[in-house]
């Protein structure tokens, strides 16, 4: 038997999706890889992997696709591990740090400048280990991940919560996306999986927490923080913000949601 490749986000925020796949029987079916956002992204549009656990803004990258679950890594307000850090206030910020990690948070910030806070700072491109000295003076940086647990400066804006602001919708990170047609059956039996991490938040939570540097209460977060359901407001905010987004990104070969 063939196996299928999957990547997913090595994330806290995915931790329970890892747990889920890595104790159901589907784990002897898939070949899983742990990856950085924008690598998930970029396995699934080259066809290295199958399934991707993607930032949503990727879409925009697919000619074929097929959202496969109705779970995702959403939050209905505060997100906690997408921020703007800075040591001024937004309003006086001239120049944005952009988190090579994740190009759904790059693309979230640049909306949220133009339409919300009303700014029009420099965007500063940045490659591993840049967190450690780019929030300086009037200089801030977007950051995403467990990274954000660690962060220290005088303001921090929570994307998804000025989202929630700006639009009065939640907001969504992350889809499972198949780049080819799959077997009905296995595409439920990976999401029986997926919703056994889901449904098993605690045991999610003590599988990770080891591997986290800062002392965070990993549980609260995956509870409160994270939401995992595509319910139909996020449909509607992963549309809105894709419809903002073709402006900020050079492709978009997109046809349907």
């Amino acid at each position: 038997m063939q196996k299928i490749n999957v990547s997913v986000v090595s994330y806290a925020n995915s931790v329970p999706f890892v747990y889920g796949l890595l104790n159901s029987d589907i784990i002897e079916e898939i070949n899983l890889s742990l990856d950085i956002p924008s690598v998930c992204a970029d396995k699934l549009i080259s066809g290295t992997v199958d399934i991707g656990l993607i930032p949503v803004v990727e879409i925009l990258r697919l000619n074929t696709f097929e959202i496969i679950s109705d779970l995702c890594i959403g939050s209905n307000d505060y997100v906690k591990t997408v921020i703007l850090a800075a040591d001024v206030p937004v309003n006086k910020i001239t120049g944005i740090y952009l988190d090579y990690q994740s190009r759904t948070s790059v693309v979230l910030v640049k909306v949220l400048a133009k339409y919300f806070w009303k700014i029009n700072p420099e965007w500063i491109s940045t490659q591993k280990g840049f967190e450690e000295k780019a929030i300086s003076g009037s200089i801030g940086a977007v950051i995403i991940g467990d990274r954000t647990f660690s962060v220290r400066s005088n303001y921090r804006y929570d994307l998804a919560h000025e989202w929630k602001e700006f639009t009065n919708l939640p907001f969504v990170f992350a889809t499972w996306v198949a780049n080819k047609k799959l077997d009905k059956s296995f595409i439920q039996r990976f999401n029986q999986a997926l919703n056994l991490g889901i449904q098993n938040l605690d045991a999610s939570a003590k599988f990770h927490q080891s591997r986290l540097t800062a002392n965070v209460d990993l549980l609260d977060y995956l509870k409160n923080n994270v939401n995992y359901q595509l319910d139909e407001p996020k449909q509607r905010a992963r549309e809105l913000f894709l419809s903002y987004a073709k402006e900020f990104v050079d492709y978009c070969k997109i046809t349907s949601l």
